[in-house]
């Protein structure tokens, strides 16, 4: 479908190095830009099986699939007065060997996407500029900045438990929380059918590095 030309450049690509391992994830904008300059090529699976483009190649597929209305729901476009092309969603540098180790960041967006974005003492799930972060044992009492003491927490709640604990608050926590075995991000990602592609190379979600 043809969605916001802001909001779709802004959208995430699976970047895959020279031997279609996963190096990280990128907006569409900077794919775009590798694409142009031929640092990159479009991999795109159909029915099991993928196929790769250069820029050029890519387009004219594009046109052909907007003309034909055979790309799917699932495919989003940038549509100009001259052009329409399909949004990438993996794409492969075509000289870049390495594989970068992966670390999961402890950060305000890998932790709100750990909590599905709701407030771990109430439950709702209010606009991500409405939440905080709460340190579940205070700071105040020797409560560490980790994933083990960290939650999402609306404004509201994070208010009314103030410098105490869950306990003597009496909010209980609706989870426990704990580092993710897995990129919290990633596998929202995942979850969406837009990103079906990526599980042909990311079978255990293990790219953490968002």
């Amino acid at each position: 479908m043809v969605t916001n030309v802001i909001s779709i450049l802004d959208s995430s690509v699976l970047v895959l190095n020279r031997h279609y391992l996963p190096v990280q994830v990128i907006p569409v904008r900077r794919a775009f830009v590798l694409l142009y300059s031929e640092t990159a090529e479009v991999i795109d699976i159909d029915e099991g099986h993928f196929s790769n483009y250069d820029f050029n190649s890519w387009c004219e597929l594009s046109h052909f699939r907007f003309e034909e209305e055979v790309a799917g729901d699932e495919v989003d476009w940038i549509r100009t007065v001259n052009f329409s092309i399909q949004i990438p969603r993996v794409i492969r540098l075509v000289s870049f060997d390495r594989t970068p180790k992966h670390t999961l960041r402890f950060n305000r967006r890998n932790i709100l996407a750990r909590d599905g974005h709701r407030c771990q003492y109430c439950g709702h799930t209010p606009p991500s500029s409405q939440l905080s972060l709460d340190h579940v044992i205070p700071r105040s009492r020797g409560g560490e900045t980790n994933w083990e003491n960290i939650v999402c927490s609306c404004v509201p709640c994070n208010t009314k438990k103030g410098g105490r604990t869950p306990k003597e608050a009496r909010m209980p926590l609706i989870t426990q929380p704990k580092r993710p075995h897995q990129n919290p991000l990633l596998l929202q990602k995942l979850n969406n059918p837009k990103y079906e592609s990526w599980k042909t190379f990311l079978p255990n979600a293990k790219l953490a590095s968002l």
